[in-house]
């Protein structure tokens, strides 16, 4: 198509996407493309003064990611101020576009808010961002998703790097999460929501939910969020919409006869990363064999319920929010590494019972669920969990100024810190690591590091002009000590951001080295008595030249005082 065609494309799809929508898509089983997505909506903010469209920033495809905000200020920064004033909920959209039912959502409602009478001055700020995986929606087909019923065409899982950018929002390899992190923080959301279609069981519910974990989440926010929001969704919902709230079935066995666990949301994940910054945060999640429109229908209805109660505890959810932040900018300890603890509620489920038989092709037994046999009863819920791992909180951070990557994405997250003016030596904490392991396989383009065991030493360090120091008593230190206590499930560490201190740069020859032994094991009692008791109970040990003279090595002032040595450093 040459550069006259498109134009003409375009301007087509400008000045009609309107009624093209407003027919065939909001509706029915299909979902705008990101042309039709992105000028629809442009066409909309011109003639609305109650909606504004974004551009705030390119994707890694290498167009922009639009933010709407309804409900704002018709400036920029106007806008963007009432939101952080004011009580605003953000949603995401086409994360995974191959799941757009949020993204016809969106629409559906923006239309019916346009229509009504109704004043805007008592609903919150709402803004949606209408395509965050810009790569994903524009790689459409009809068969990506061989679970899923509809719609017709849609986007794909991966970004253009071919990365979940779900689970992308602490590594930050894409350009999108750059960008979202941008739109968050300059909105300061006090309500974040992410559309998701399951994957899983069948049962009868379309509509299911993720809350962030209970045990996790400082005491003000747990309170509002179990004790007033979702228990006025799931009345909302039912009244005013007949569509049953549920749990998001995240099956214990096979099926959820086996119980249900409460979905761990690491910070990796958009709601988890937002939860760290007090945001009250759920993902969506509509069931994958039902309907698409029924999807879309019941995606709308739980946004209207909660920007309803958003509208109605305004004041509640601001106090919440602040108490938070003052509790964690003023806590002692810092837990994390969250594990069920093996004890289960009871909840009423509804599911279609279910059986293992033959399959004429495999041979094999096969799950089959039986849509014409619904039943209601109790099964195991596992929503208790604990901190398997707590620390002291330091006052102080430090981050050599070498690790550009890392202090870049502090910078972005809002975090406050300080560059040092000169050079200097001072007695600090330092993270030794022990041991870990390393992923078999790639996981989104890293090999993660597991099972990370640290050592909380102590020695001093030599600082350089322009290494950055982090109080820890700000709003945003729960994000700080994810991403810099190396234990932590979704640390900067356990991301391959300081491999390199892993790896010891000077050795020895045996055959030079040999003839130092007895002036260090002379000099150095401890180290003698170990390299003694180590003779005496290691046979292997005692047969090997090579690892007697590395034990005696590594306890000498001749190996390096570096190595397992993070570049972060801490002061209590």
């Amino acid at each position: 198509m040459n550069f006259i065609a498109r134009l003409g494309v375009v301007f087509y799809l400008f000045f009609f996407s309107v009624s093209i929508i407003a027919q065939n898509i909001w509706e029915g089983n299909t979902t705008p493309t990101y042309l039709e997505l992105s000028e629809y909506l442009l066409r909309v903010s011109k003639s609305s003064d109650n909606v504004e469209l974004y551009n705030m920033g390119k994707s890694d495809y290498g167009l922009p990611i639009y933010v709407c905000i309804v409900n704002g200020a018709k400036d920029s920064l106007q806008t963007f101020q009432k939101a952080r004033n004011e009580t605003t909920i953000l949603i995401n959209n086409a994360i995974h576009p191959g799941e757009p039912d949020g993204v016809n959502a969106c629409l559906i409602w923006l239309d019916q808010i346009l229509s009504t009478e109704d004043p805007l001055e008592e609903m919150p700020v709402v803004a949606f961002i209408p395509s965050f995986n810009v790569g994903g929606m524009i790689n459409r087909s009809t068969n990506s998703r061989a679970n899923q019923n509809g719609p017709e065409e849609y986007g794909f899982r991966g970004n253009a790097q071919n990365l979940d950018l779900n689970r992308d929002f602490i590594k930050m390899d894409s350009k999108n999460a750059f960008v979202f992190s941008k739109i968050f923080h300059g909105l300061d959301p006090d309500v974040f929501v992410d559309n998701h279609v399951s994957n899983g069981a069948d049962y009868q519910y379309t509509l299911t939910y993720i809350s962030s974990l209970s045990d996790r989440l400082p005491p003000s926010i747990r309170k509002i969020t179990n004790e007033s929001l979702l228990p006025s969704l799931e009345k909302d919902l039912a009244q005013n919409y007949g569509i049953d709230l549920f749990p998001y079935v995240d099956l214990k066995g096979q099926t959820p006869e086996g119980g249900i666990v409460s979905f761990n949301d690491l910070p990796r994940y958009s709601m988890g990363y937002t939860a760290l910054f007090q945001s009250l945060s759920f993902t969506v999640e509509t069931h994958m064999l039902k309907p698409f429109p029924q999807r879309v229908q019941a995606t709308l209805a739980f946004m209207k319920a909660l920007i309803s109660w958003t509208a109605k505890h305004k004041k509640l959810i601001e106090r919440s929010r602040l108490k938070a932040r003052k509790s964690i900018a003023e806590a002692e300890t810092y837990c994390f590494n969250y594990k069920s603890d093996g004890n289960a509620d009871s909840i009423l489920f509804k599911g279609f019972e279910h059986s293992f038989v033959r399959h004429h092709i495999t041979g094999l037994n096969r799950l089959k669920y039986d849509t014409s046999a619904p039943y209601t009863r109790n099964i195991a819920h596992y929503k208790s969990f604990e901190a398997t791992r707590e620390v002291r909180i330091p006052r102080y951070y430090f981050v050599g100024r070498q690790e550009k990557d890392v202090i870049k994405r502090l910078k972005v997250n809002q975090v406050d810190m300080k560059k040092l003016k000169n050079d200097t030596v001072i007695q600090l904490g330092v993270f030794e690591v022990l041991d870990f392991e390393v992923s078999k396989r790639p996981y989104e383009g890293h090999f993660q590091l597991k099972n990370i065991k640290i050592n909380y030493g102590e020695r001093r360090v030599a600082l350089k002009k322009g290494d950055v120091r982090i109080a820890t008593n700000q709003q945003n230190a729960s994000f700080i000590h994810a991403v810099l206590q190396p234990e932590a499930e979704d640390s900067y560490f356990s991301w391959n951001f300081f491999d390199s201190y892993l790896q010891q740069k000077e050795y020895f020859s045996s055959y030079v080295f040999i003839d130092k032994i007895e002036e260090i094991l002379e000099k150095d009692d401890d180290l003698r008595k170990a390299y003694e008791s180590k003779m005496e109970e290691d046979l292997d040990f005692r047969k090997s030249e090579r690892a007697q003279l590395y034990f005696i090595y590594k306890g000498s002032p001749y190996f390096e005082k570096t190595v397992n040595i993070l570049p972060v450093f801490f002061q209590y």
